[in-house]
């Protein structure tokens, strides 16, 4: 294919950029120079840098530093990019100079063109677009910033969908009684209820540890510009960007106490990333744990009955998989990985700068993206609508023989040893075996061994 040219400058020289795009010079040196991974940072922080550099015009507008005429189609040049428009126009490699330079000069370079199409004035990129700002301070602000939008839009309301879902089926599961397990062998009689609260309370804690870090994140280093001391920015500017974007947002958003601190490492980032690894490893827990309990439908323990959602095999008619427990834990997996590359990356401040920005702000709007999404199809998929199999539940608990944990008060515990290792033997069920074993009435055995006393700690 023949693509048309147009020529445009930046302070190195000359460049040829595509004639139909809307980005200049520095946006095509940075595609020429990083052809490495074909991933792009995503769209949830484009259009959070578009949201940036709107703020900071109404801010410099308010500020008297940037006219209104400028100013206002700035504005309205990023209400088309946080709109979704000209998604096509942001290229850069995630892959690219650690500061994030590239991605902020690109979003600066389509607003001024976009901006310039309806100004009678020429808007510049650098002059007027990135008025008081640094790609140093912008960049670990967008980080922050689209990450407490899509935790506050999307994670958290996921993730209580989630566990308000494992606790409806807990209490629809209360009256089923099975056998726990412990080390993947038999152990004491628990309720399903029990189980599935148990999942749900480790959702609930990873809601709260997310509540917990977001408040750090909420801390933006917008005004620190170059190093953190505010160099071209008014000294307004700062204060009053944290709140127009808190009034745009609905968060609460506000200057760092250390511009110093936001520019230099992503913290809040990290310790945000190493909650998100909790929530993924409660995710695995119980994604593992369904998919046990769902194994057969012969050979396995069959406890539950995941709903059939695809043919399972290729070669083996009639095969159903457990699709969602096993995506929920690839998920997982990706956002353990996630977390070990934003860990390392958030080691990379070396003195007034990160420089592995662009990295952190892809791993970690992923991790909450895959998260989210999982989570709901977890919910829905999985856990909402799966049968019990009380026939096997029952069979199993009539056969356990660490039903007779119950008796060791009354014949100790060699005693009852003797007896879980004769029923064992026998195949036998344990209360046959006990009453033959001992001078424990069977009626007094029965009220004993009742696996829902047991489950219930056993507790008259």
């Amino acid at each position: 294919m023949n693509t048309e040219f147009r020529i445009e400058k930046d302070s190195m020289g000359e460049l040829q950029v595509p004639a139909d795009a809307l980005y200049g010079a520095q946006t095509q040196r940075a595609i020429n120079n990083f052809p490495i991974s074909g991933l792009v940072l995503p769209p949830a922080f484009i259009k959070t840098v578009a949201l940036i550099k709107q703020t900071a015009a109404k801010a410099n507008i308010q500020l008297g530093v940037l006219d209104s005429t400028r100013g206002e189609t700035i504005i309205q040049a990023a209400e088309q990019i946080i709109q979704g428009k000209h998604a096509e126009q942001f290229p850069v490699d995630i892959f690219q100079t650690g500061s994030g330079t590239s991605t902020n000069m690109n979003v600066n370079e389509v607003l001024a063109h976009l901006a310039s199409e309806s100004c009678p004035e020429a808007v510049g990129a650098n002059d007027h677009v990135n008025m008081g700002q640094s790609s140093n301070d912008v960049i670990p602000t967008a980080i922050h910033v689209s990450t407490a939008i899509e935790c506050q839009r999307q994670l958290l309301p996921a993730l209580d969908h989630l566990a308000e879902t494992l606790e409806a089926k807990a209490i629809a599961c209360r009256d089923y009684t099975k056998t726990g397990r412990t080390h993947l062998m038999d152990a004491m009689p628990m309720t399903l209820e029990q189980e599935l609260g148990a999942w749900a309370q480790q959702i609930r804690n990873g809601i709260a540890r997310v509540s917990g870090a977001l408040p750090r994140v909420q801390k933006l280093a917008q005004g620190g510009t170059a190093v953190g001391t505010g160099i071209n920015a008014h000294p307004e500017f700062a204060a009053l960007f944290a709140d127009t974007m808190t009034e745009v947002t609905g968060i609460a958003f506000s200057p760092n106490e250390s511009f110093f601190e936001s520019l230099s490492c992503q913290d809040a980032i990290v310790e945000l990333s190493g909650q998100l690894k909790t929530i993924a490893v409660s995710l695995m827990k119980i994604a593992n744990d369904l998919r046990w309990m769902n194994s057969g439908p012969l050979a396995g323990l069959g406890e539950i009955e995941l709903t059939a959602l695809q043919p399972g095999s290729s070669i083996m008619p009639g095969k159903v998989n457990p699709v969602i427990p096993e995506a929920t834990a690839m998920v997982a997996a990706q956002v353990i990985g996630n977390d070990a590359t934003i860990t390392i990356a958030g080691q990379s401040g070396t003195f007034q700068l990160n420089v592995m920005l662009p990295v952190i702000a892809y791993n970690i709007l992923q991790s909450i993206e895959i998260i989210s999404q999982v989570s709901i199809s977890l919910a829905d998929k999985a856990i909402a609508d799966f049968t019990v199999r009380e026939d096997n539940l029952q069979e199993a608990l009539a056969r356990n023989p660490i039903l007779v944990t119950a008796l060791n008060p009354i014949i100790g515990y060699a005693k009852a040893a003797k007896i879980a290792k004769s029923a064992y033997k026998q195949g036998r069920p344990i209360i046959d075996v006990a009453e033959e074993m001992t001078d424990i009435p069977r009626g007094e055995l029965e009220k004993i061994l009742e696996p829902k006393h047991l489950a219930a700690g056993g507790v008259n």
